[in-house]
């Protein structure tokens, strides 16, 4: 029996951390896959730290990132690019994941070709096209391109379902973000000397005891926040230290200006506030581990954080992620002044409500999604 070619195609920083473990999966049974890998380098720097942490090499560098690069034009560079990818190597699956423009451009330029499309981390929805935008579009449309459906869990299973998409062309596998994730953790519980290293680099950016003293970690870039959004998301974080004198807030910040120049301006100087540089993946999975709580705007938080006991608030209106909001391990409270002072409160005064948290169980996933990703692709 012939190998079945596999090309992985994907080029955010969370695209590579939750692809990762898969592409080793994938490559570790040789046996039934041939697997190529290309990245269209929508984000660079970002990404390539990720690709290093994993220990990944790609066969194919589309280098496609420019600087205040619109969608419309990226969409097409990538589409463009993938169609001269696809005619050269003509691989059997395309894998691709979430709901980035790389995902969207890749899937159509497959569909174009005529080339199956497995889409991982499928079936999310929050039904808006516009929160978050454009990622909610993005996935939305890859659905209608794909062929098999890894989907995270039976919610998003459903969401499926109701689009039309027949029964036996999705799987749930869980999210091998936390296939990810758990791989990271190994590696540090495992090498003494690693994890030294990584506590005096994390020692050298932070000016407290971050072992020993409370701190909440804190991200937020989300487009659909820049503006006012954002304003009260800064606002609010500023308020919470001022009450909070003896918390420390950790912010690791986005270098985009609509992100960047609003929080130096509303949050710099602040004693207990640390504005940090963006942080590789394996320090910023151990200042999850160590924090109290985290307050964010991003998704796949959400799905890492309950698997380290974290409680996370998000400033988000909408989440395509409700089953942490059912299971009891997230909170929406938006991007509202009020509403994010309310619920980091709650939690940093009221101790038995945090274990509550803390204690949910996580319903995203047990660390086993590439197997059965590799399962239902065997299939085919």
């Amino acid at each position: 029996m012939s190998k079945i070619k596999i090309m992985v195609v994907f080029g955010t920083r969370p695209e590579a951390i939750k692809l990762a473990p898969l592409i080793h999966a994938l490559k570790i049974d040789n046996h039934n896959f041939d697997v190529k890998v290309c990245i269209t380098s929508q984000h660079r720097e970002m990404l390539d730290q990720v690709l290093k942490i994993f220990k990944i090499k790609p066969d194919i560098d589309l280098n496609l990132m420019k600087k205040n690069q619109c969608l419309s034009n990226l969409t097409s560079l990538i589409l463009n690019g993938m169609k001269n990818v696809f005619i050269k190597y003509k691989p059997d699956i395309v894998l691709v994941h979430g709901d980035t423009t790389t995902t969207l451009a890749s899937s159509i330029a497959a569909f174009y070709a005529s080339i199956p499309v497995g889409h991982i981390e499928a079936g999310l929805r929050t039904h808006d096209l516009n929160a978050p935008f454009p990622e909610e579009f993005n996935r939305q449309i890859t659905s209608k391109v794909a062929k098999w459906h890894f989907a995270p869990t039976k919610l998003s299973k459903k969401n499926l379902l109701l689009e039309g998409i027949n029964n036996s062309n999705i799987s749930v596998t869980g999210n091998t973000v936390i296939d990810a994730l758990y791989l990271i953790l190994k590696q540090i519980d495992k090498d003494v000397v690693y994890k030294n290293n990584l506590i005096k680099k994390l020692n050298k950016v932070l000016k407290f005891n971050f072992l020993q003293e409370k701190y909440i970690l804190i991200t937020a870039h989300r487009r659909e926040n820049f503006g006012d959004d954002f304003l009260q998301i800064c606002s609010a974080i500023r308020e919470l230290a001022l009450n909070y004198p003896n918390v420390h807030f950790v912010y690791p910040v986005h270098l985009n200006p609509n992100v960047l120049k609003p929080a130096i301006k509303i949050l710099n100087g602040k004693k207990n506030i640390h504005l940090i540089k963006p942080q590789e993946y394996v320090s910023f999975v151990f200042l999850m581990k160590k924090a109290y709580f985290i307050l964010t705007d991003s998704g796949g938080i959400q799905e890492e954080a309950p698997s380290l006991g974290k409680p996370v608030l998000v400033m988000r209106n909408t989440t395509e992620r409700p089953e942490g909001v059912k299971a009891g391990t997230v909170k929406l409270v938006g991007s509202n002044y009020k509403n994010i002072i309310n619920g980091a409160s709650k939690l940093l005064n009221n101790r038995k409500y945090y274990k509550t948290i803390s204690l949910s169980r996580n319903p995203y996933g047990d660390g086993l999604a590439c197997e059965r990703i590799l399962t239902a692709l065997r299939s085919t």
